[in-house]
């Protein structure tokens, strides 16, 4: 059940009969800044006061009475100038988290009315290096907005727009064939061809002969040289081996692995259309969209003097004319609806551009770049992506030191006697904890705002850090293993709210919709990590507080069907946001 939307439905309703209008009007529904107050406020009145040219408060009153009147609402007062402050009916709460709990499959979140076909780009590593700490937060925060969209009933599209074509692979092509060692690019291939391009790259920048032999193997692999085609298919193919075990390591995975390769056969035809529709023009031998010849396009993209570069004058595509072809593809190929870019915040030009192009153009489809912030050291400067003797620190190294990272802290857990993990499962509960700590780290935060990568913080078991919440899931995992008995079926047991504790672990636990919900329709998976957290403080005040193996009777049932209710909810959640639990900790 989505809470929220239900309460607006009861104040709108409450507002036409309490002041007898011919038709409804639209309740606001906010949660109260403080639970004191209540747990919902209704903002109906206020907006009416002009137009029936009486006092809000006047109005309020009989709406309030109304509302008071309902199954679901306790209690409602008139607050401030003119709002109706709610309390939620204990029982009513009661009989809904027992609605969720027996819905095992969902935990009460329903599907879309209208689900959508939704394209999520996200990732997108080049092709022959590896994968380093600047692609965390793309690959993340698109990873967990694929699941949240998937899970409310979504048709999504995963897919990963390779850098896979273009400058870098005449540079290989030939500094192959130039220094390539076939041993070591078979022991550690994607070390080799780095250390090959880096070789070539230098090689270019002084050698304008070998710059021009690179440029010509280049055309040669485009228009489908047979050797060079293979170098190329090899390039990709190692590469892949070494993406897959990154995605393997942080769960996540593709449906579509289209990158820029795949589209080059479209884009004479893409910059054809653009010159035919007058989208676009010629300009010293380029082709480019220049706002100031545009209609129809935002104010603030006429000013922007610098074009939309499709075709350079040398004939060659740049990334712009791929992501156009892209849209085009994902329209009439995938029949998509939406498409959704996870891409950091120094792009919002280019995806401002694209996107008016593709209006231009006629394309009808929802397209939405999903910006983010930097992720900035301890020094509050972008966290470095070399290292001092200027190596690059890959993303693989960096997941590593995190499950060394939580396998200390996991030591020293046990030797305190506050943890409890087998040696046999060690390895997993480290891997576990540390990629879970390095995730919800970054998908705590604001996706928008940047955020300081501190391992200290990031790896601790108290705090609002992702080791915290998957302790809070063993915790109450732990109550059914220790008393012999199984989660599910507990979870149908019939809830009581009796004590302050159960209540207020109950209403956290009656936000879970509306959060996913919001979470979605925001593209904002912080939502999620921020009720996870609060619904951990909940239960551990919750678990401090009340008795649930100890108890007898009655509150021994209700209490063992709010902690299967919690940890569900807990492993859920989390799972929505791509970091797992283990069962014991």
């Amino acid at each position: 059940m989505l809470l929220e939307r239900y309460l607006e439905s009861l104040g709108s309703d409450a507002i036409q009969k309490a002041l007898g209008l011919d038709g409804p009007r639209p309740a606001i529904v906010r949660p109260t800044t403080d639970p004191k107050f209540g747990d919902f406020q209704i903002n109906g009145a206020m907006p009416l006061g002009k137009e029936l040219g009486k006092p809000p408060r006047e109005l309020a009153q009989p709406i309030a009475e109304v509302l008071t009147g309902v199954d679901a609402i306790e209690k409602a007062e008139v607050a401030g100038p003119g709002f109706v402050n709610i309390h939620l009916a204990t029982d009513w709460i009661a009989s809904k988290l027992h609605e969720a709990a027996r819905d095992a499959g969902r935990d009460g979140v329903p599907v879309v009315e209208e689900p959508s076909k939704i394209v999520v780009d996200f990732s997108s590593p080049n092709i022959a290096k590896q994968m380093h700490v600047g692609h965390l937060r793309s690959t993340i925060i698109g990873d967990a907005l694929a699941r949240i969209l998937s899970f409310m009933g979504h048709e999504v599209v995963r897919d990963n727009h390779l850098g896979d074509w273009g400058t870098q692979f005449g540079l290989l092509i030939i500094g192959m064939r130039e220094w390539g060692d076939e041993a070591a690019l078979q022991a550690d291939p994607i070390v080799e061809l780095e250390r090959v391009y880096k070789l070539a790259s230098e090689r270019a920048g002084n050698d304008q002969a070998f710059a021009e032999q690179a440029r010509v193997e280049l055309a040669k692999l485009q228009s489908g040289d047979t050797e060079n085609r293979r170098l190329w298919e090899h390039f990709v193919e190692v590469s892949r081996g070494n993406l897959d075990a990154v995605y393997d390591e942080l769960d996540v995975s593709f449906d579509l692995w289209l990158g820029e390769s795949a589209y080059h056969d479209a884009l004479p035809g893409v910059v054809e259309e653009l010159l035919q529709r007058g989208i676009a023009r010629e300009d010293e031998g380029a082709v480019c969209v220049f706002w100031e010849d545009v209609n129809d396009v935002p104010k603030a993209l006429r000013k922007q003097k610098t074009p939309f570069i499709v075709q350079k004058k040398d004939g060659a595509f740049l990334y712009s004319t791929t992501d156009i072809a892209t849209v085009l593809y994902r329209r009439d190929a995938l029949h998509a609806d939406r498409a959704l870019y996870v891409v950091d915040n120094r792009q919002g030009l280019h995806f401002q551009q694209l996107f008016a192009v593709m209006k231009l153009l006629g394309v009808d489809m929802d397209l939405e770049h999903i910006g983010f912030g930097t992720v900035l050291g301890r020094d509050g400067k972008p966290l470095r992506t070399r290292d001092a003797s200027g190596n690059v620190i890959t993303l693989a190294s960096l997941l590593e030191e995190s499950k060394q990272r939580a396998r200390q802290r996991i030591e020293e857990g046990i030797a305190e006697g506050r943890l409890r993990v087998r040696p046999e499962e060690m390895d997993e509960v480290s891997r576990v904890v540390g990629i879970g700590a390095v995730k919800y780290a970054d998908l705590r935060q604001n996706r928008l705002s940047d955020y300081q990568f501190d391992w200290d913080k990031m790896i601790s078991f108290q705090g609002n850090a992702g080791p915290y919440l998957q302790y809070a899931y063993a915790r109450s995992a732990s109550i059914f293993a220790k008393g012999g008995l199984d989660m599910e079926a507990a979870a149908n047991a019939t809830i009581a709210l009796d004590a302050p504790a159960e209540l207020a672990l109950g209403k956290q636990l009656l936000r879970f919709s509306d959060v996913v919900y919001q979470a979605g329709a925001t593209s904002q998976p912080h939502l999620i990590c921020e009720h996870i957290y609060e619904l951990a403080r909940a239960f551990n005040g919750f678990y401090a507080e009340c008795p649930v193996l100890d108890a007898e009777g009655a509150s021994r049932e209700s209490r063992l069907g709010l902690t299967a209710l919690t940890a569900r909810q807990i492993r859920r959640g989390l799972g929505l946001v791509g970091i797992g639990v283990v069962d014991r900790m």
